[in-house]
């Protein structure tokens, strides 16, 4: 078993790669790794990330086939679902790092800031279910913030969002809670930057991965 600050550091190494125009040779799926894949996996991390197109978590992470085990959903918001897809990964392949990765210019914290400001009427129930997941993290913001642009309240928002998305991993679920405590577990948050592939680490990350 990888140990979550042993991921932490592939993690970081794999974005490193990204950032800077290189691609591991690792990374690359072949008719091997195919073949030993196809009766188990062991994926070193789990990354509930955003559903954007721009923010493909094996990509920027530069990582291969059977590595992440990735949850995507718009503003990788957390809801039962995602909840018990982390319970899953973690309890059945023993995998102790989850990451939430958030990133730059969310659509949906700006949706949920635009339509804090001005409700839309007959706004679909489906989209309403995410807005109303993000809208604790940020509905403050229009408060204590409103002289400010959209774009610092989007870009603060984003970071509450994620770190609201990370603690409800940690207290959120019996299972995480035990295996935080007993077994090592380790859930962190993250911003993938748009304008430079950067992965940001910033919040529950040890002092010393």
């Amino acid at each position: 078993m990888i140990s979550a600050r042993e991921a932490l550091v592939r993690l970081r190494d794999g974005n490193h790669r990204f950032a800077a125009n290189l691609r591991s040779t690792e990374a690359l799926a072949t008719a091997s790794r195919r073949a030993a894949l196809t009766n188990r996996q062991e994926p070193f991390a789990i990354v509930l990330g955003c559903s954007d197109s721009r923010v493909p978590a094996e990509i920027v992470f530069d990582q291969g086939l059977g590595d992440l085990f990735v949850i995507r959903v718009a503003g990788n918001i957390v809801a039962p679902s995602q909840v018990g897809s982390v319970e899953f990964a973690a309890a059945r392949f023993g995998t102790r790092l989850v990451v939430v990765l958030g990133h730059s210019q969310c659509g949906a914290i700006v949706a949920t800031l635009e339509e804090l400001r001005r409700p839309t009427a007959n706004q679909s129930r489906n989209l309403q279910s995410i807005v109303d997941r993000v809208r604790p993290s940020v509905e403050g913001l229009l408060t204590t913030g409103a002289h400010r642009d959209i774009d610092a309240l989007v870009a603060e928002g984003v970071r509450l969002n994620i770190r609201a998305s990370a603690d409800h991993l940690r207290h959120g679920s019996q299972i995480l809670e035990q295996l935080i405590q007993e077994d090592g577990l380790l859930v962190v948050g993250a911003e993938y930057s748009l304008e430079t592939g950067v992965v940001d680490f910033f919040d529950g990350v040890p002092a010393d991965p």
